[in-house]
């Protein structure tokens, strides 16, 4: 027998063995589908419970019973609550609120005070400032107003006639009338250089004092804030019959030495 022969029947033979291999596995299969669906569970009507002649007797008795508790008592509905309770728990939530407006009210005074130490911290610092630029204008006045007395004294025509004398010249009223004018001039820029130092002097003192005015102002609204809060610590102690410890004063900084 040829090989092409040979080879299509082993390939025949293969083929057929396949094909029985698959029609053996789909019958496996729903034999084992028609198992399942045959081994599911019946469901049955549960027994009905009978009861007893003599539980009915006493099951009887007790709902006799409850039915005469119940028209003795006052029966309440389910959602109506206790007159009574319901004022205690608005009481107490009203005694609540107020003690949360007391400590907000508390802590807004708290934050107002630290900001008027801010304010009165920064005012004293101001003030320092402005006291030290105005001692450094003072002395530049008293510099200026030596230099112009000199330049007033050297203007006097004998202190300028003695100041050219040493030099030898054919002409000296023109040597003097020079320097006569170099001490107008010198005259001149000194009493500019003090009319800034007036306007700088007036400008501090103005500052100075509008500086001073906030710090008392802050002072005092700090010392009324801490009476206050002392007033009102005792009242508080008082309505409520308890010895509570009086809260001290908030320390305030202390105003700098004009």
């Amino acid at each position: 027998m040829p090989k092409h022969s040979i080879r299509k029947l082993v390939t025949a033979v293969l083929a057929l063995v396949l094909i029985l291999g698959f029609l053996l596995v789909d019958s496996s299969a729903q034999k084992r589908r028609r198992r399942q669906r045959t081994s599911a569970p019946r469901i049955e009507n549960p027994a009905i419970y009978q009861p007893s002649p003599t539980e009915n007797s006493t099951g009887d008795s007790n709902t006799s019973g409850d039915t005469n508790t119940t028209d003795k008592g006052t029966a309440r509905p389910a959602g109506e609550q206790d007159p009574e309770a319901m004022k205690k728990t608005i009481r107490g939530l009203a005694t609540q609120v107020d003690k949360l407006n007391d400590k907000l009210s508390q802590m807004e005074e708290s934050q107002r005070s630290l900001l008027d130490l801010e304010r009165l911290s920064r005012a004293e610092s101001r003030s320092a400032a402005f006291r030290a630029e105005l001692r450094d204008v003072q002395s530049k006045e008293a510099d200026l107003e030596a230099k112009a007395e000199q330049v007033e004294y050297d203007l006097k025509p004998e202190n300028i006639e003695r100041a050219t004398a040493g030099y030898g010249t054919t002409h000296p009223e023109d040597l003097r009338e020079q320097r006569r004018r170099q001490l107008e001039n010198e005259k001149l820029r000194l009493r500019k250089q003090l009319d800034q130092l007036a306007d700088s002097h007036s400008r501090l003192d103005q500052a100075i004092a509008t500086s001073d005015a906030e710090i008392d102002r802050l002072h005092k609204k700090l010392d009324a804030a801490d009476e206050a809060d002392i007033q009102n610590a005792k009242t508080k102690a008082q309505g409520e019959g308890t010895t509570e410890p009086v809260p001290r004063a908030t320390p305030t900084p202390s105003p700098l030495p004009r």
